[in-house]
């Protein structure tokens, strides 16, 4: 199976982007599923059930999420229904959505880390959970790990190593060069990077973010125009075992 996961999506920018470049890179590449990580392609902030739609009909076929999945309410309903959108697995058990897909053949589990970025469940523990809960788990399962410390991270992929196909990291918006397959078979990356304008700061409008450094007033971001990238990590994996064969990242630019 080959799996194509998209780094996080901002505002109308990165959805144009994804319109334009991946029907073509699942036809070229012979794609089987597309995990997309969609938390900030609403305004730049949160998802909404129209702007879901828009990425699903392009041919995403999972949109996971992270800590601005409830940033736009009108989605908090859709959670629980038939759209396939994930929130993070071990937020607490009650508040509404899944934390993964899972049919026969793959699974998909979304995850958010602690350090640096909010007070949740333990992803180590939750995922561990979860993997028990299962008495004949699909053999491919990729995790979206939406966090911000590099060092969790890697502790979450050498801790799955071998019990998950693909560990890949969302957040950060900036692509890491250390795609590769651990020693049991599990397939990571730091970070995805994110499908959004170039002429930013991690997908806003530079002038905003710098306003916010240097003054420290809290002000409005805008998310950035002009060209954009789409950053994604392919994964192929083998089918019966689980265990990723091959990582590879794409970039792509539109003007």
């Amino acid at each position: 199976m080959l799996i194509l996961a998209l780094g996080d999506i901002i505002g109308r920018p990165g959805r144009q982007a994804v319109q334009q470049l991946l029907p073509a890179l699942r036809e070229e590449n012979e794609v089987d599923l597309v995990v997309a990580n969609g938390e900030n392609v609403a305004g730049g902030f949160g998802l909404t059930p129209a702007t879901a739609r828009e990425l699903l009909d392009a041919g995403v076929d999972i949109l996971t999420s992270g800590n601005h999945i409830w940033a736009q309410k009108e989605i908090i309903p859709y959670l629980n229904g038939e759209m396939p959108v994930l929130r993070p697995l071990n937020y607490p058990p009650e508040v509404p959505g899944k934390g993964y897909i899972a049919d026969s053949k793959v699974m998909v589990v979304n995850l958010i880390g602690r350090t640096f970025i909010g007070e949740f469940d333990c992803p180590f523990r939750a995922m561990d959970t979860l993997l028990a809960s299962f008495e004949n788990r699909p053999p491919i399962i990729i995790v979206d790990f939406h966090a911000e410390a590099t060092s969790e991270k890697m502790a979450l992929g050498r801790y799955l190593d071998g019990r998950v196909s693909a560990v890949l990291g969302t957040h950060t918006h900036v692509g890491t060069i250390d795609a590769q397959i651990f020693k049991n078979g599990t397939a990571y990356v730091t970070d995805i990077g994110m499908t959004g304008p170039i002429d930013s700061i991690i997908g806003d409008e530079t002038e905003s973010v710098l306003r916010r450094f240097l003054s420290k007033m809290p002000s409005r971001l805008t998310v950035a125009k002009g060209r954009t990238m789409l950053n994604a990590i392919l994964v192929k994996v083998d089918d019966y075992s689980g265990r990723a064969l091959d990582i590879n990242r794409i970039y792509q630019e539109v003007d």
